[in-house]
């Protein structure tokens, strides 16, 4: 019995004494080394710490017990590493040879005046610091967009429609911009993508909208806000999202609208600048039909009379053609040569060569196919984003000739022909239909 019992005191005791939570070695607060690896922010005269989330705290803690005033506090771009920095120096001389002295209260008696210090980038070693510092965090978030950029291993789900992307994280910002058209600049432009979309998500997950940053009641409520008042895109002036955009770091303590502005700044000097030398090289329009190029439309005009037996001024006058359906005319023909085929009898060519002998040998080159299958509003659109063709294009002749014609006679609208259909095709008939279902 004896025997037994000792060993149920042995168990209580072995119960009574067993660590039920985790143990730490007690820290020295007076070096530096002992406060690298803590994620608060020590006081630089004292044994006060404080998250490096309160950091107006420390400043205030700072101002009021050890009368140090830190200048342009939002210009350092490590603030921790910065204090760190200063404690160790303020350990091995005065703090007289690094601050400038301001007192206050000056004309009143001696026990009533206060002295403060300066800590600014005035002094030289201050500035190097910050000049390092923020060198440091550029090269820091430079090398965290590097990896974003090539990480193939992204993973996300759309935040409008749950689809899911993988790879790289541009899928996914193109997708949003494509088919939500929710833009936020360029994906190469963005870092520290994975919180960025984290906390447009977390928004969005309290019903609240990312623009206005109104809550609704309801998901739905809060998509058709969204949609109809355009607010698919985060606010700028919000500095929130400030620290997920690379120009934000490159002068530390500046906002992009500040880059910004001093840039506009610059243009304006700029175009106070003597452009006397200035050469303007002539823009150049290509040819209809073969590479041949002229700086002036008579020029190409002739050419194309001369080589290919296409008279363009002569169909100008002969139709009628106004400015937009010369426009017209000629994205048509472009796009019928580009793609080899003779806008007349239809037939396909396997090289553009071919197509332009086939249709100088028919002369179906020199006669246009029906209105209607050329006078299309398509055809606004040009073929080729650069065709400085069309920019020449001028209905001067059409003037000349109007002014011969009685006055009397009725001005006709371009399309009025066939206006019936164009009100059936119009565009707008489908987004009144998507407003009144909604």
């Amino acid at each position: 019995m004896a025997a037994s019992s000792g060993v149920g005191a042995a168990a209580d005791r072995g119960d009574s004494e067993c660590i039920l939570e985790p143990l730490s070695l007690p820290e020295s607060p007076c070096g530096v080394a002992a406060v690298e690896e803590s994620p608060s922010v020590p006081c630089i005269f004292c044994e006060e710490y404080f998250p490096q989330a309160e950091q107006d705290q420390l400043l205030k803690h700072m101002i009021i017990e050890h009368k140090l005033v830190i200048a342009d506090v939002k210009l350092v771009a490590d603030f921790r590493r910065y204090i760190l920095y200063w404690k160790k120096r303020f350990t091995e001389q005065p703090i007289t040879d690094f601050c400038s002295v301001i007192r206050t209260n000056s004309e009143a008696p001696v026990e009533e005046q206060d002295n403060y210090f300066l800590l600014c980038d005035v002094l030289p070693e201050d500035r190097l610091l910050r000049e390092q510092l923020q060198q440091k965090r550029l090269r820091e978030i430079l090398e965290q967009q590097q990896r974003e950029r090539d990480d193939t291993s992204f993973h996300s789900i759309c935040m409008f429609c749950d689809k899911e992307f993988t790879g790289n994280r541009s899928v996914l910002f193109n997708h949003m911009a494509r088919d939500h058209a929710f833009n936020v600049g360029l994906p190469d432009n963005i870092v520290n993508c994975n919180e960025f979309l984290a906390a447009l998500q977390k928004k969005l997950d309290n019903l609240q909208c990312l623009y206005c940053e109104r809550t609704f009641r309801d998901k739905n409520t809060l998509k058709d806000h969204m949609r109809k008042k355009q607010h698919r895109r985060i606010n700028a002036k919000n500095t929130e999202y400030d620290r997920f955009y690379i120009i934000n770091y490159l002068e530390f303590g500046k906002s992009w609208e500040e880059v910004q502005s001093e840039d506009d700044r610059e243009l304006l000097d700029n175009l106070e600048e003597d452009w006397s030398d200035w050469e303007e090289h002539p823009v150049c329009a290509v040819c209809l039909f073969c590479e041949k190029q002229a700086d002036a439309t008579e020029k190409l005009c002739f050419h194309m009379k001369e080589a290919h037996g296409f008279d363009l001024l002569k169909i100008k006058a002969e139709h009628g053609l106004k400015f937009y359906q010369q426009v017209k005319l000629v994205n048509f023909i472009r796009r019928e040569i580009h793609q080899c085929r003779c806008y007349n009898c239809k037939e396909m060519f396997q090289s553009k060569t071919e197509l332009i002998s086939h249709m100088e040998v028919t002369k179906h080159i020199t006669f246009l196919p029906t209105r209607s299958t050329w006078d299309q509003p398509q055809y606004y659109f040009p073929t080729y984003e650069n065709d400085t063709l069309l920019c020449t294009l001028s209905d001067s002749e059409d003037e000349l000739t109007a002014k011969d014609q009685s006055e009397d006679v009725p001005i006709i609208s371009e399309d009025i022909s066939d206006l019936e259909a164009l009100r059936q095709s119009s565009v707008l008939n489908q987004l009144l239909r998507e407003e009144n279902n909604n």
